[in-house]
């Protein structure tokens, strides 16, 4: 007969073996995997056990069911126990960790950030749990918009990785405080620290993986600091080093061997979400140097990778991956002359907003913009003044809240009679609108100089086709020439339907005034094809359902949207 000591493990493992057997049965069969958990406390087993036991109960019904409640009835009393068993981390940390993911999901975060800092607090001889409930704290302060509290998180953990002698984890830290420091737009503490950054991630010697996916973390925060600042030029060698970063990670193996030091114990991101982030920031550099084709081809090589990842996993990072893209393809599309795809697009946001009430909350004044930007393009006036000023109410982001004032400024000036209200805001265009040619030339030539010294191809264009216009008003033909023809071929390039089917009027104009009778009926025909393919797809456009989301300015995105009988807008400032 076996003796006490081995008779609870006898029987615990067995009830344990049956409970894992049920989790990974296919379907899992959770309601079983439950019951014989629960048995485990028929035998009143010692206190090891039942925190463990609690634990395992809660995270399952955590993580497979909707009962939150009794998640968190377990979690607690996994939380309460183990802090009575001696040298019993995992447990007491792993319930920490859980309990406070379940409260946050509750909106109960005032009661996760104290047992988080509790946790901190008893965790120093743990470097792994540590670090990582150091992570997870600044994450709930990061969502709460806390930045400060997060970055001064961050800055401890960076210390204890120090001392813990986890360079690895040091960068991790860095790297994350880094990306706050972005977004809160400190620039004179981003570059230090992008600096100490880059010479740990090149002086680390370790993981293959884990050494490139801090290159790629690292680059990425370069590049998007170049791209917040429009310098699409300057950023081409670290794009190109994080393309290559890309590829090397791609062909190495996962490495089974754990790190010496458990403080090394975290990857930042699984290698299929860095492809598909090195995808989005290489869309978002396509987009601002005015490759379109170039964007949307990158775009729907990342949208097929993101189907397929949400196949299997169901990880929050990735329909924000997708809403981001989407976002992208959406103006590009609107550029290109192509609404009605646009305008389906927009509804694909709607629906994964529609998900997800954190993802809306962050991306609905980016959508409002789109729709306002899907207004303007199809003449609805009205409505775009309505849209932008609902992303307007709803961001407090200061680079969008400038562009959504100048395209709102657009909408004022295109109405006829609200120069006031925007003369401090877009003078170039306004000098131009209110016929002031000369001051209108001063202004577009240093946007020309600017555009030009960063390659940002859709703003050289516009600008050109501005100047001709203004040159031709003044009667300057030769001048005006000069402009036009190079940006219609820019236009072509990029390509921009709009800019292509001003530049096609103005040459036809002035064709004809220098007596071109070909070159005349060229761009006249140039102009009428432009015309046709805006007219049929301001129609398609229209004629959408969708077409109803530029009524939707409150509240959450329309889960139905009802079709109705064709176009309702003028097509004439199209044509």
């Amino acid at each position: 007969m076996a003796s006490n000591v081995e008779a609870p493990e006898r029987w615990y493992l067995a009830l344990l073996g049956f409970a894992e057997h049920f989790r990974t049965s296919s379907p899992p069969k959770i309601r079983l995997c439950v019951h014989c958990l629960q048995a485990v406390f028929q035998f009143k087993p010692p206190q090891r056990i039942e925190a463990r036991t609690h634990l395992q109960l809660g995270s399952v019904l955590y993580h497979h069911t909707k009962n939150s409640e009794l998640a968190r009835s377990h979690l607690e009393k996994a939380w309460f126990i183990s802090q009575q068993v001696p040298q019993f981390e995992d447990v007491k940390f792993e319930a920490a960790s859980i309990l406070s993911e379940l409260f946050c999901q509750q909106n109960l975060v005032d009661s996760a950030k104290p047992l988080l800092r509790k946790a901190i607090q008893i965790s120093q001889q743990t470097p792994y749990w540590h670090c990582r409930l150091l992570f997870q704290l600044a994450q709930l302060h990061t969502l709460e918009k806390d930045l400060v509290s997060a970055c001064d998180l961050l800055g401890v953990g960076a210390e204890y990785a120090r001392v813990v002698g986890s360079e690895y984890t040091r960068a991790l830290f860095l790297l994350s405080k880094g990306m706050l420091l972005l977004m809160e737009r400190k620039l004179g503490e981003v570059h230090p620290l992008l600096t100490l950054c880059g010479t740990i991630v090149e002086n680390w010697q370790g993981n293959p993986i884990q050494k490139e996916s801090l290159r790629v973390f690292f680059l990425v925060l370069q590049v998007t600091h170049y791209l917040d600042a429009g310098q699409v030029k300057s950023v081409k060698p670290c794009l190109k080093q994080l393309q290559q970063c890309i590829q090397t990670i791609s062909t190495l193996h996962d490495d089974e061997i754990l790190p010496s030091n458990p403080a090394d114990l975290f990857h930042w991101l699984p290698k299929e979400h860095m492809c598909v982030l090195v995808y989005l920031v290489t869309v978002m550099h396509s987009m601002q140097a005015g490759y379109l084709e170039k964007a949307q081809k990158y775009t729907d090589k990342a949208l097929m990778q993101l189907e397929k990842l949400k196949m299997l996993d169901c990880s929050p990072i990735l329909s924000t991956f997708q809403v981001i893209l989407l976002e992208h393809i959406i103006m590009c599309r609107l550029v290109t002359g192509h609404k009605a795809t646009a305008l389906q697009e927009i509804s694909q946001v709607c629906q994964l907003c529609q998900q997800s009430p954190r993802l809306f909350t962050n991306h609905a004044a980016q959508l409002h913009t789109l729709l306002g930007l899907y207004c303007i393009s199809v003449n609805c006036m009205d409505n775009a003044e309505a849209q932008f000023t609902t992303a307007l109410r709803l961001t407090t982001h200061q680079e969008l809240w400038t562009y959504i004032v100048t395209n709102l400024a657009s909408v004022y000036i295109r109405e006829g009679n609200r120069h006031q209200e925007v003369s401090e805001v877009i003078t170039g265009l306004l000098s131009f609108f209110q016929g002031r040619y000369n001051e209108a030339k001063r202004f577009l030539r240093e946007t020309l100089k600017m555009s030009n010294a960063e390659d940002l191809n859709r703003l050289t264009a516009c600008s050109l086709v501005l100047l001709g216009h203004i040159f031709y008003v003044l009667g300057n033909h030769r001048e005006s020439n000069n402009m036009v023809v190079p940006a219609m071929q820019l236009a072509s390039k990029i390509p921009d339907m709009s800019v292509q089917l001003w530049s096609s009027a103005l040459l036809k104009d002035l064709n004809k005034a220098l007596g071109n009778t070909m070159d005349a009926h060229e761009a006249a025909q140039m102009h009428q094809n432009f015309s046709q393919q805006l007219l049929q797809d301001h129609i398609a456009a229209c004629s959408l359902p969708e077409h109803n989301l530029i009524s939707w300015t409150d509240g959450p995105p329309p889960v139905q949207i009802q079709a109705q009988n064709g176009p309702t807008t003028s097509l004439a400032s199209l044509l």
